[in-house]
């Protein structure tokens, strides 16, 4: 068996012979040398003894880096680290702290369109979908500048002569953002934009597929906080596997934990998290669906359930899974839809034209066709797609391409598993339905509660989706499709989706410390609810 040091002198032999042009020039505009094993560790210096981990491009299967993962020890140095960062930048005037994200801000719109490509290369989705991602940790940054001028508390009338009540926020502590794939960049920005703004350090453990993108950033966030005199740590990285998740999960020294994954871990980070009393965000599966009634404009709807079932090879959390089709209209909508489908390939995510990139990983494949399988196992009609794509011409023959899908299942149950379980692939089940209660019905009726969509031109439709008894998703949208949220609103999602909320909003109040103060300014204190306790002898 070869040693450590043995394998990463192979490996860093191949990769020096063997890195496409595409991929060299993408790593070397954001400083990151593929030829040396990549240190994934920072925690105000650069460092790596743990695993080495693989970073591969699912467009052409080759290998991109190895990266060195955070070993327990360092881990635990990093968390220590944090915790003293914290320390420090938690007594920084927060509009100081905004002027730091600030240049957070123009640093990384220098590297966008660099960063997007980043995206495109390691996680597959295609250029102007990367480019928007960072763009979104860019907008972020321009919201935290704000909000760090705006994070109030309030006064509060007192029933008591002479007082005042105060709600007063303060910083958390150290914030661990652990994120997923799919977004590689962007989820880690909807926290840390607010984190920091709030004063708390933040420990970042990116997915294990997607290292680089996360060193690059962080690459980018430390050298603005070099400049400012502030401990790298404030903005620690340490990439791993399930171990320094779990390690961080179980840490007395981190206040707040935001998953970003599948329900199934996140049921594990929220047990864990929660049984320390640590704070817990969590943004988890989504099953959405979008409802068109037969008054909805279809030169709007059918682009827009196209692009949330397709972009990004389905691996949104918000992509569309369901669609929900009143049945006066659902032949037009399903000729129109398919139409899309047929005029969509498969693509180097990197060129202009590509809409179709690949899933992320070879484990996703067979998740695709384990869900196609069920679909017509249960009788399904597979209107278009089902299949993976073989035979592509060189590189794409390494990548993971599958065919977007569209099926039509029997029958209408959300008890069914090919109903309630998300799928994280382009497969889209259509059901037909005669009025929007059914619809509604058929929406809440999953699990999951992130996302939904409804496409009419009536008013009262409207009414009934976003009203009490509508849609029980996070996210209720009209006219507007199931993906691609802004910042400006609280993003996250209900029920089995988590609860959590990132991003704008009020979702800022959960990365502080919130403590109710009554301050006595006069010279009695009587008790409150008009209670007597004075002595009597």
């Amino acid at each position: 068996m070869l040693s450590r040091t043995a394998v990463a002198r192979t490996a860093r032999v191949s990769l020096a012979r063997s890195l496409s042009s595409r991929a060299s020039t993408i790593l070397s505009a954001l400083d990151i040398a593929p030829e040396k094993e990549v240190p994934g560790v920072y925690d105000g210096e650069w460092k790596g003894t743990g695993e080495l981990l693989e970073s591969v491009c699912p467009t052409t299967g080759e290998l991109l880096a190895h990266v060195q993962s955070a070993s327990p020890q360092e881990l635990h140095a990093a968390l220590h680290k944090a915790r003293e960062a914290y320390e420090f930048f938690r007594i920084v005037p927060a509009p100081k702290r905004g002027e730091i994200l600030r240049q957070i801000r123009e640093a990384l719109a220098a590297k966008r369109d660099d960063l997007g490509a980043l995206v495109s290369l390691e996680m597959g989705k295609i250029r102007t979908e990367g480019v928007g991602e960072v763009q979104e940790f860019v907008d972020m940054a321009d919201y935290g500048v704000g909000l760090s001028r705006m994070m109030n508390g309030r006064v509060i009338a007192s029933e008591r002569p002479g007082h005042s009540i105060l709600e007063v926020p303060n910083p958390l502590g150290v914030v661990a953002v652990l994120s997923a794939f799919n977004f590689p960049v962007a989820v880690y920005g909807w926290n840390l934009a607010l984190s920091l703004a709030a004063g708390n350090a933040t420990i970042w453990k990116p997915s294990h597929t997607t290292p680089l993108c996360a060193i690059a950033v962080t690459k980018i966030v430390s050298s603005v906080l070099e400049k400012n005199g502030v401990p790298g740590a404030v903005a620690g990285l340490v990439v791993g596997g399930k171990d320094v998740g779990a390690g961080i999960a179980e840490s007395q020294d981190v206040d707040m934990v935001s998953f970003t994954g599948s329900e199934a871990v996140g049921r594990q980070v929220g047990k864990t998290v929660q049984s320390r009393f640590g704070k817990v965000l969590l943004e988890l599966g989504g099953n959405n669906a979008s409802v068109v009634m037969a008054d909805a404009d279809l030169s709007l709807a059918v682009p827009a359930v196209f692009f949330g079932a397709v972009g990004t090879a389905g691996q949104r959390c918000t992509s569309t899974r369901r669609l929900f089709l009143q049945r006066s209209v659902a032949p037009e909508f399903l000729s129109r839809l398919q139409a899309l489908y047929a005029g969509v390939g498969p693509g180097d995510p990197l060129a202009p034209a590509t809409l179709l990139g690949p899933l992320h990983t070879r484990a996703a494949v067979g998740v695709y066709s384990s869900a196609v399988e069920r679909l017509r196992s249960a009788g399904a009609e597979i209107l278009t797609g089902g299949t993976v794509y073989a035979d592509l011409a060189a590189p794409l023959d390494g990548g993971h391409f599958v065919r977007p899908t569209i099926a039509l299942p029997k029958t209408v149950d959300m008890q069914e598993a090919l109903w309630r379980t998300e799928t994280f692939a382009p497969v889209l089940s259509v059901g037909v339905f005669d009025e929007l209660e059914e619809a509604i019905a058929w929406n809440n009726g999953v699990p999951q509660g992130l996302s939904s969509s409804l496409w009419t031109r009536d008013v009262r439709n409207v009414g009934k989706w976003i009203g009490p008894a509508g849609s029980d998703a996070g996210i209720v949208n009209v006219n507007v499709g199931t993906s691609g949220a802004e910042i400006g609103a609280a993003f996250g999602g209900n029920k089995s989706t988590g609860w959590g909320r990132e991003s704008g909003g009020d979702a800022w109040k959960q990365y502080v410390r919130w403590s109710a103060c009554t301050v006595n300014f006069s010279d009695e204190a009587p008790l409150a609810q008009g209670v007597q306790f004075t002595p009597t002898a």
